[in-house]
């Protein structure tokens, strides 16, 4: 019997079809299938709409000015040359037909308006990205007119302020950052809510004092404590993030705290500079910071990563000020040894800015003082990136630009002279020499800062005046614009009516001597040269940034004030410890 176990290997083999025949695929059903069903339409492609959308609204699609019906019918006529793409453009083409017919009607050409605007907004990004100055806003911010607002706290001398709309930061010397919140302009507040009609009664008067949000204070006693978080020493600077997101401060404990701004909770101690930090800012749009110590240096940190990154060396004497904007590069005032140095963080290079001038000893056409000498650069602000200013303890303010070494220009005596000692003061002998006084001694450049990308520069002493400055059109010198808050009032004082003396002088011929008269205008003209003080002490430090967009509201000017000096008591001032604010309006 056989089995498939005996059957030999040759039978066991399956034989092959002929190669005439095709291979048929099991299908089960697909032949009767092809017979039976229509030939199944392609699914036509759908075209986006010119909005975007993905889908159409539930009520029925859109019209938007074009007819979809005759679109249809064209695009069928032109069968299958037309692309989607192609459809698009000529549907969006057609929609702005539709409009410049609409405009038309109306009256207005909404494209050249919007063609002007995003050319100038464009000219101005290109302009900020070269680093030159684009804006000329001297003649449009009202300085004179501005009105002012004292706040404070329970604090010493306020050395240094920041801004970051709406809040400001100060710090002091009793180890405390205070942070406020900045009132809105007067026609922002007291906006009627949402679904509310306005209400009849007259509106409350706006608020004008800065509101208290948060402090945080130092602790003396925990100087030895090196995992301490705060400071354990006065505090002199203070810088403020473009974000909003943090707040640095530096002091004499030779430490820098970076803080969170939203809560001021502590998240970060640097110590690697071996004496007092100075000075700090950020680089502008970013969170790169720069600080300047009297050891010497300047450090750069970067807080987003809360590291250290690098130290620039070459300074001969303490830094006690540095600026910066948008570019990776800073400027740096060296106090005595009496330089500014442009740092290019990338190219590892430096300028150097020789100052030192000012003091001849010789008077100046037209003055009975002689020019004093300048001992200390003390202070600086970039205007751009190729333009600064500083200030000087001879109380000059002087002009540079990268491309020279020695100011283009300076004003001496910027804020005027410290009254002369009497003789009393000057010697302690029964009968002193009157000719061995002392001659009077100008008023040192305290503050100074700038609206960047602008022709406005600010500066401050202890003479009870911030001062504005304008960039002349030719770039080439520095002039006054006056006293900023001169002609303005504290904020919810009324401006009483003023006497009429010269208008009763020149109407009753008989009713006042001649004497009286002359008198008078003496101490009219006295009056106009010489306003009467707004800031009582000295400021320290000046911060401004502006309001509405691209500043079309004005500007907001804040400055640290205080009895002393930030950095010693060389110049004891009767006055206030606290800030000011200084709401400049903008003429349109």
């Amino acid at each position: 019997m056989s089995s498939f176990f005996t059957v030999p290997a040759a039978q066991k083999k399956r034989k092959r079809p002929s190669s005439s025949e095709a291979p048929k695929k099991r299908v089960a059903g697909s032949a009767a299938r092809k017979e039976t069903s229509a030939p199944k339409q392609r699914k036509p492609q759908r075209d986006e709409s010119i909005s975007g959308s993905d889908s159409e609204s539930d009520d029925g699609p859109r019209d938007n000015g074009v007819d979809l019906d005759e679109a249809s019918s064209d695009s069928g006529s032109g069968g299958e040359e037309e692309t989607a793409a192609e459809r698009r453009l000529r549907l969006a083409e057609r929609y702005l037909e539709n409009i410049r017919e609409e405009v038309d009607e109306v009256g207005f050409d909404a494209e050249e308006i919007d063609r002007d605007l995003i050319a100038e907004r464009l000219q101005e990004d290109v302009a900020e990205t070269k680093g030159r100055i684009y804006r000329s806003l001297a003649k449009q911010l009202s300085f004179s007119a501005a009105s002012h607002t004292l706040f404070r706290s329970n604090t010493e001398t306020v050395t240094s302020i920041a801004t970051c709309h709406p809040y400001a930061y100060t710090v002091s010397k009793d180890i405390s950052l205070i942070k406020w919140k900045l009132q809105d302009l007067p026609a922002h507040q007291w906006l009627p809510k949402d679904g509310k009609k306005k209400s009849k009664k007259p509106p409350p008067p706006p608020k004008r004092r800065p509101e208290r949000i948060a402090i945080a204070k130092g602790n003396k006693n925990e100087s030895k404590n090196n995992a301490y978080k705060g400071h354990v020493g006065a505090i002199l600077c203070v810088a403020a993030s473009q974000d909003g997101k943090f707040v640095a401060t530096g002091g004499r404990d030779r430490r820098i705290v970076v803080w969170d701004a939203a809560t001021l909770e502590p998240l970060r101690v640097f110590s690697q500079h071996r004496d007092s930090v100075t000075g700090l800012t950020f680089r502008r749009g970013t969170n790169q910071l720069y600080s300047a110590s009297s050891d010497r240096t300047i450090k750069i940190w970067s807080l987003d990563e809360l590291a250290y990154i690098e130290t620039l060396f070459g300074h001969q004497d303490e830094v006690v000020d540095v600026a910066s904007l948008a570019q990776e590069r800073c400027i740096s005032v060296g106090a005595r040894d009496r330089t500014a140095r442009l740092w290019k963080v990338v190219e590892e290079t430096q300028l150097v800015f020789r100052g030192g001038g000012g003091g001849d000893g010789k008077r100046t056409r037209g003055s009975s003082t002689p020019k004093a000498m300048e001992g200390s650069m003390d202070r600086v602000a970039m205007i751009d990136e190729e333009m600064f200013v500083t200030g000087s303890d001879n109380g000059s303010i002087s002009l540079w630009v990268i491309h020279k070494k020695k100011p283009i220009h300076t004003i001496s005596l910027a804020h005027g002279l410290d009254p002369a000692l009497s003789l009393e003061e000057m010697s302690a002998e029964v009968n002193p020499d009157p000719t061995k006084a002392p001659q009077p001694q100008p008023r040192w450049i305290t503050a100074l800062a700038t609206i960047p990308y602008s022709d406005v520069i600010l500066s401050g002493s202890w003479d009870g005046h911030l001062r504005a400055w304008k960039v002349s059109d030719d770039r080439k010198k520095i002039e006054a614009l006056g006293v900023v808050g001169a002609a303005g009032l504290p904020h919810g004082a009324v401006k009483a009516p003023l006497p009429a003396i010269t208008e009763d002088v020149s109407m009753e011929e008989t009713s006042l001597d001649a004497e009286v008269v002359e008198q008078t205008a003496v101490t009219i003209s006295r009056e106009k040269r010489n306003p009467e003080p707004v800031v009582s002490g000295v400021i320290n430090d000046i911060s401004v940034f502006e309001r509405g967009d691209r500043g079309n509201d004005g500007a907001c000017i804040v400055v640290a004030i205080g009895k002393e000096h930030r950095m010693g008591r060389w110049a004891k001032v009767a006055g206030k410890n606290g800030a000011m604010v200084f709401e400049v309006a903008r003429d349109n």
